[in-house]
């Protein structure tokens, strides 16, 4: 969306037709809307932004729920922008720390604004981007004067009367719609920047998951988080929204459902034991923020190979903060002699899981020619020189 879609959009007539239109999902009803709308006389610039919020608003959904509905979006602000529980309970440790008003620094669409004003806080919310922070404002004009939003850079922004800030640094390039990923010295605000700031004043900041560990400042709290199976972000704690004692989280949550690992430090590992009853994949959370140990210790479970996330227990014990499957046994890792396998034991829905084994699932998957009513799972993995295939079944 350019400004000029947007400036058609954002009037009375072109917010009502964007109600009327409803969602748009698939292909055929946009060809459907697109000349239904034109052929009523509405503007290019208006159809298009209308037909191409009510497809955002359907993806938009699965992190915004039942908000999405009255939310504008871009492309690009959708697909970076904090699933609004998880914004929820980041504003959740602001609230907790006696925070009552915070910059939101790189805000995009205002997702996490919108966690922030729905748990009472005061919000400054600023963007460099002019679009982007135009829907931020729509986005948050229902909690009237406790929100202002502001184009401009973090850099300039005027942080008198805020007691602490939120940063989430571009980390792609800029855009509405087609963006690539950066490097880490090209983040916006720049990262020397914010890890200053972050110094002065308590604040929370955004990465991905999968930022360097190296480049973490040491006085920092560093929380990974999973949702729903899906490592999702780095988040930096600093002065009082840090946790006494706490360097390293791993924050897992399943719908409205939340558990979480702490430690002072990275855990150290347990030793590899022999193959068990049970295997067990830590969440990605728990994999990044290398809390593996702590997690392994609650099943009295081993490791099942040196540096190898997967853990193994004889014990029927499992947890949030892993996966767990029974074995049934292990299988040929030869592709025609476990095909061969899985025939003879009916099994004609299979998951694949894999690590430390160079293989395509989608490519072995097809190779199989899998047929019966049974349904199992494949993990493949390396215990030392030797490949290990196992059959196995999800618990619970």
């Amino acid at each position: 969306m350019d400004m000029a879609e947007l400036t058609a959009l954002l009037t009375p007539g072109g917010l009502r037709l964007l109600d009327e239109v409803g969602e748009v999902g698939s292909t055929a009803d946009v060809a459907r809307v697109v000349s239904q709308l034109r052929a009523a006389g509405h503007s290019p610039d208006l159809v298009s932004a209308v037909v191409g919020q009510a497809r955002l608003r359907v993806r938009a959904r699965a992190k915004f729920g039942d908000f999405a509905a009255r939310m504008l979006f871009t492309r690009a602000g959708l697909e970076q922008a904090t699933r609004l529980s998880v914004a929820a309970r980041h504003a959740g440790r602001f609230r907790a720390a006696g925070i009552e008003r915070v910059a939101d620094l790189g805000c995009g669409i205002g997702g996490d604004a919108l966690g922030f004003a729905g748990l009472g806080l005061g919000v400054v919310a600023v963007d460099a981007d002019e679009v982007t922070a135009a829907i931020a404002a729509y986005n948050l004009a229902p909690f009237g004067d406790a929100v202002t939003v502001q184009h401009g850079t973090a850099e300039a922004a005027d942080l008198s009367g805020v007691q602490a800030v939120w940063l989430d640094p571009a980390r792609r390039t800029a855009g509405h719609t087609e963006t690539t990923r950066v490097r880490a010295g090209d983040y916006s605000p720049p990262l020397e920047w914010a890890f200053d700031l972050l110094a002065r004043m308590p604040g929370g900041m955004k990465l991905g998951p999968a930022f360097d560990r190296d480049a973490l400042p040491a006085d920092v709290e560093a929380q990974w988080v999973s949702a729903d199976g899906s490592t999702i972000e780095l988040v930096l704690w600093s002065g009082s929204l840090a946790r006494p004692g706490v360097r390293r989280a791993a924050l897992v949550t399943r719908g409205d459902d939340a558990w979480e690992l702490t430690a002072g430090g990275d855990a150290e590992d347990v030793p590899v034991r022999p193959l068990g009853a049970f295997v067990h994949e830590p969440e990605g959370a728990v994999i990044r923020a290398r809390l593996i140990g702590e997690a392994a210790r609650q099943l009295q479970a081993g490791m099942l190979a040196p540096g190898m996330a997967y853990l193994t227990s004889d014990e029927a014990l499992t947890s949030p903060f892993v996966t767990s499957f029974r074995v049934r046994e292990e299988v040929p890792f030869d592709t025609r002699a476990l095909a061969r396998a899985l025939r003879e034991r009916g099994i004609g829905t299979l998951e694949i899981k894999k690590r430390g084994v160079d293989v395509d699932p989608a490519v072995l998957r097809t190779k199989l020619k899998l047929r019966g009513d049974d349904a199992a799972t494949l993990i493949l993995t390396r215990v030392g020189s030797r490949r290990l295939a196992l059959l196995a079944d999800r618990v619970g």
